[in-house]
């Protein structure tokens, strides 16, 4: 009897091991790979198990019939599988799908840089624009130190492999910018327009964009405004040449906000410390204001404005060779205005369409007198005045496939108008006589573009673009095709091709409206690598020309040309202890046969070789940054009336060298954050000669170079409300 008891309770207790049943078997990716540390458990129960390194897991159970099976795995898609519980075991394959998101899925780049605080593809964000030396707090000029970029300082635009600065368009949220550079001055570049922290991101492509953008044959430069500020502030700038302020206003619900800046630039006391080649009677003068607003008008809809109104002056005379014994003389007064506003939604049921609507009105106007005095005499002086409107509406609707592809379509209309009035100061032509000519132009879009994820590894961008121009009456179909594979967790490959159309520019429409469409066909191959340490960006592209503008023996569009060459990129935020650096190289191959050359030769705005080396270096236990930047570019090609046609554009100028530095101090404040700024542009004094300007006769020649050898900056800038020196902290760190 002694020994029954303790049989009985052998037997109860083992009764319900013999009802468990055993459940496993294996789970892969869908490349059949095993994966291990995948959960897989019976919903409502304890039941489950981890796959072991083969993938192969088991587990058992007592539960029975019908059973839903839970299955997840970091990075990859969550599943469910319905199993059949009962006497026999049960053994199951499982294949998962890799999770598909945007935040580790393959990207669009070929040809392009994002710059951006938020983007995963960040390289250079509003803070590396303003404290990279020699940049000046100008987005454009910190463009330049991007591969692709030329060095083109005594002309104003962006002149991207192989382009002209004219073919490089800038958008402002989808909204073309008319003048995104101040007026150009014989001789001296201009800077552009834009503040850097008025914009979230920076899109810089050199080829391949999207089919939204045209009218850019070269490069586009796609400008991201700011969202809804995290809290109010004011900021308040003095410096050697510019006094600033503005201010950011949240309102009380944080569903809407007002800013605004005004600035105003004199350089009359820098030019009385520091002297100019230049005869400046009236040195540059700015006086600029800009206004934004931003409503949240639902959890995903948002109302944004964006504008500024400038006006500048300035009157110089420089040595010149066009006429004996007398000076080029030189005025502009200059007034420009720009508007944006754009409205995006989410509609539909499910939110699943994505609305945006785009207004934008650019307005400019210039009256230059330009000639020459004879030393003693009065100066003998063309009058021209220039008034421009470009009127824009941008539609467009965007909706998803799946989780990750998506299709967007839509369509855009510009009007722009041109009034030229030209006075000639020649005495040969009657007095008072005028010429006038105006130019309309109604431009109108249509585009569809799809992003198709066949994988969270690969992607292909499929696109066309309608244009239609009134003025020319001329239509243009331009197909573009992007692809992009990624290779590893932060590294991937990608192409395009496409086709992209472009007037000819306003100064020769005014007089041959009925030319056509010029054109260029992009490709490239990119590879890139985008980490928190470390970037690089490697680009092999070409573009072929067609249909440039040429203006002998008559104006048509004929012309033709290429670019090709190889672009590297390399950036490193970790080797160095707070310490940041990038170099960017170009080896450029271009010829082109437009305007008036007699053949396909190398522009004079192009180099071979193009290095940029920037450093910075910030040192927290002084709250200091400091900055180089040295830029080298090959010599460019030049026009030598002396030379026989053979010979077209043969001569080369020396190359270009520079080095600049720049340090900042942080101060912080209570309620306050304050940066003082020294800076100096080509600190070593080399003698840049940007290109040469020959006598009518070819006799005398005559170097184009800086204005001054170097270019001092001082100035103190201070933030209320907002602290910006964790931002400069983490920016360097």
């Amino acid at each position: 009897m002694k020994y029954i008891i303790p049989i009985l309770l052998s037997i109860l207790s083992a009764l319900p091991a013999l009802a468990q049943h055993k459940v496993g078997g294996t789970i892969t990716d869908n490349h059949h790979h095993p994966l291990a540390g995948a959960n897989i458990y019976l919903e409502g129960t304890f039941d489950g198990a981890t796959s072991a390194e083969d993938g192969t897991f088991s587990f058992t159970t007592d539960a029975t019939g019908k059973q839903t099976l839970l299955i997840s795995q970091l990075g990859f898609q969550k599943d469910s599988l319905q199993i059949q519980i009962e006497k026999t075991p049960v053994h199951i394959q499982i294949i998962l799908k890799e999770s598909i998101n945007k935040l580790n899925a393959v990207t669009i780049s070929a040809g392009s840089f994002s710059i951006s605080d938020k983007s995963k593809n960040t390289v250079l964000s509003p803070l590396d624009i303003v404290t990279t030396a020699g940049a000046a707090a100008d987005p454009m000029a910190a463009l330049r130190t991007l591969p692709g970029a030329q060095q083109v300082p005594n002309q104003t635009g962006l002149f991207i492999q192989g382009g002209t600065g004219e073919e490089t368009k800038a958008f402002i949220d989808g909204m073309e910018v008319l003048h995104p550079f101040y007026s150009a001055t014989p001789q001296i570049g201009s800077r552009g327009r834009f503040n850097p922290f008025l914009f979230s991101g920076t899109l810089f492509s050199s080829g391949g964009y999207s089919a939204q953008y045209g009218g850019a044959m070269s490069a586009a430069v796609i400008l991201t405004s700011n969202d809804l500020p995290q809290q109010s502030s004011a900021t308040l700038g003095v410096s050697s040449v510019v006094l600033s302020g503005g201010i950011d206003q949240l309102s009380k619900n944080k569903k809407a906000s007002y800013g605004g800046d005004i600035s105003y630039v004199n350089l009359w006391p820098y030019f009385q410390l520091v002297s100019q080649k230049q005869d400046w009677s009236l040195p540059p003068y700015d006086l600029n204001a800009d206004a934004n607003f931003r409503i949240k008008t639902s959890p995903t809809g948002i109302l944004k404005f964006y504008g500024y109104a400038d006006f500048n002056k300035l009157q110089l005379g420089y040595p010149g060779v066009d006429h004996p014994n007398s000076n080029d003389m030189f005025s502009d007064k200059n007034a420009n205005g720009y508007t944006n506003m754009t409205y995006q939604e989410s509609l539909g049921k499910n939110k699943d369409w994505r609305l945006y609507v785009g207004t934008a009105y650019n307005t400019n106007t210039d009256w230059i007198k330009t000639g020459y005095q004879p030393k003693g005499e009065s100066p003998v002086l063309d009058t021209i005045k220039e008034y421009t409107q470009l009127s824009e509406g941008k539609f467009m609707l965007t909706h998803p496939i799946g989780v990750l592809s998506d299709i967007r379509f839509g369509l855009s209309y510009q009007y722009e108008t041109d009034n030229t009035t030209y006075s000639p100061a020649d005495t040969t032509v009657s007095a008072g006589y005028t010429f006038k000519n105006n130019l309309y132009d109604n431009y109108t879009a249509a585009f569809a573009e799809t992003d198709l994820y066949f994988t969270p590894k690969f992607v292909t961008r499929i696109g066309v673009r309608g244009e239609y121009s009134s003025m020319l009456n001329k239509y243009d179909l331009a197909p573009r095709l992007s692809l992009a594979y990624k290779l590893g967790e932060a590294t991937q490959l990608s192409a395009a091709w496409g086709d992209f159309y472009e007037k000819p520019d306003n100064q020769y429409l005014l007089f041959h409206p009925d030319v056509g469409f010029m054109k260029a066909q992009h490709y490239i191959l990119t590879f890139q690598h985008i980490s928190q340490e470390y970037t690089w960006h490697v680009d092999l592209f070409y573009k072929k020309y067609y249909s440039l503008l040429k203006t002998v023996p008559d104006t048509s569009t004929t012309g033709s040309g290429y670019a090709r060459g190889i672009e590297f990129f390399w950036r490193d935020r970790k080797t160095i202890k707070n310490g940041d650096y990038w170099i960017s190289y170009t080896y450029l191959d271009t010829k082109r046969n437009y305007l008036n050359y007699p053949y396909e030769v190398q522009p004079p705005f192009a180099s071979k070789n193009t290095l940029n080396v920037v450093y910075k270096q910030f040192i927290p236990s002084i709250m200091t940054n400091l900055s180089g930047t040295y830029t080298f570019a090959g010599g460019k090609p030049y026009y030598n009336p002396n030379n026989p046609e053979n010979k077209f554009m043969s001569d080369r100028t020396p190359p270009l060298s520079t080095l600049s530095l720049s340090a900042a101090y942080l101060i912080k404040g209570k309620k306050t954050f304050t940066v003082l700024v020294f800076s100096v542009n080509n600190v070593l004094g080399s003698n840049q000669v940007y290109d040469y300007q020959f006598s009518p006769d070819g006799s005398e020649r005559m170097a184009i170079t800086a204005p001054a050898k170097r270019f001092y900056f001082v100035g103190a800038f201070f933030s209320f409300g907002i602290d910006r020196s964790q931002d400069v902290i983490n920016n360097n760190l």
